[in-house]
């Protein structure tokens, strides 16, 4: 079975069909650095035993993924907080969420409204 042809990088190296090229993952993760070091820690964003305690309770009644039914093991805010600690802890913006449809889904939804 013949696959596709490979393909010229930015930089000029040839990239077989399915790959990235070196230098575009390298720059991914540096760009992911700087946003990194920018970024607040967990805990002065709300993240902290409290929520914890309030997240197990919240998937102990809500153990099932919102989106695709399987086992939840995150609790995610509808309406993203930006460290409003009202939206944070109002229980009516969670949502039970397994990490896969967290980690695409749900990306996918806020890369979209945030277009808007």
């Amino acid at each position: 079975m013949p696959s596709r042809a490979p393909r010229l990088c930015d930089c000029g190296l040839t990239v077989p069909f399915g790959e990235r090229c070196g230098c575009k993952a390298a720059g991914d993760a540096d760009r992911k650095a700087r946003h990194d070091r920018k970024r607040p820690s967990s805990s002065q964003r709300g993240y902290t035993g409290a929520w914890d305690k309030a997240k197990k309770g919240f998937l102990d009644r809500h153990p099932w993924c919102r989106f695709c039914g399987k086992a939840a093991t995150l609790v995610d805010h509808i309406k993203p907080h930006k460290r409003d600690p009202v939206l944070f802890w109002d229980k009516s913006n969670w949502q039970p969420l397994c990490i896969t449809c967290h980690s695409s889904s749900k990306q996918m939804i806020e890369r979209r409204e945030s277009k808007r």
